[in-house]
């Protein structure tokens, strides 16, 4: 088999991205994670640590050598600049490898796999897709998650909400659409369903 068929997982941030592809990889699912590749090259020791103290500086690391995300997060998402300066260190890294386990899945036989990726349209790794699902949720409820989930204020999480292309441009560009302002339940049963047609389709 030369390439798995892949599917691509999105949302915006806090609509449940990390529940689903749990619950996916609980069903023995393959998933593959941006968000993954990304805390390993940001690591103790990670491979994009000398860029990222290149670019931001010392005050972006604590005194033993790792990065202070928090830090370095207050300064991407106040700055459309600075933001773009990080996904330019980190965006081609993650693709690389995340190209390298897809075909080595398919040198395994492995049928179908998921990629989970918070920016799959904005950095275009939809192209490696062959089918997009997308999670989303009402707008107000979004901003009380990250409000919740993060511990930021209100104008913070507005700001890291902004940073990423709109839920309703993302719903419109994905080929499934889960909702998540439900209970777990209903949404692993969707899940669980979607999952079994995949199955049937690419046995």
């Amino acid at each position: 088999m030369d390439k798995p068929y892949v599917v691509g997982i999105t949302g915006g941030i806090a609509t449940g991205k990390t529940a689903a592809t749990d619950f996916l990889a609980e069903q023995g699912a393959l998933v593959l994670d941006a968000d993954v590749e990304s805390r390993a090259l940001t690591a103790e020791n990670g491979e994009a640590l000398p860029m990222i103290r290149e670019k931001f500086g010392d005050d972006v690391f604590n005194e033993d050598g790792t990065l202070n995300r928090r830090a370095l997060g207050d300064i991407v998402f106040a700055s459309e600049e600075k933001r773009h300066a990080l996904e330019g260190i980190l965006h081609p890294m993650i693709q690389h490898s995340l190209i390298q386990k897809i075909r080595q899945a398919g040198q395994d036989g492995v049928p179908f796999l998921f990629l989970s990726v918070p920016l799959l349209f904005e950095t275009g790794m939809d192209a490696l897709c062959d089918e997009t699902w997308c999670l989303t949720l009402d707008p107000a409820e979004q901003l009380d998650r990250v409000i919740e989930r993060d511990g930021l204020s209100r104008s913070e999480a507005e700001a890291r909400i902004k940073s990423q292309m709109s839920l309703e441009e993302k719903a419109s560009r994905a080929n499934v659409l889960i909702r998540t302002n439900r209970s777990m339940d209903a949404t692993r049963a969707e899940l669980a369903g979607l999952l079994r047609d995949l199955r049937r389709r690419n046995g």
